[in-house]
């Protein structure tokens, strides 16, 4: 397995509790869950490939209106 990264997160009382429920409700600690939200929301953005899929993330670019 990959070496993992730790920081810290700030969250306010309302949202910590929220994804703590959250967690709760499928069996998840808080951090696998921030973690599979956040892969969730990369694989959405085409920032982060499907796994095992081998394929390097797309990185898309806002387009810009002039």
């Amino acid at each position: 397995m990959a070496q993992r990264k730790t920081f810290l997160l700030r969250l306010e009382p309302a949202t910590h509790e929220a994804l703590q429920a959250w967690a709760d409700s499928e069996l998840r600690s808080l951090n696998g869950q921030i973690e599979y939200l956040l892969r969730q929301a990369l694989r959405e953005a085409g920032r982060l490939p499907a796994p095992g899929s081998g394929v390097q993330p797309e990185h898309r670019e806002e387009s810009k209106e002039e």
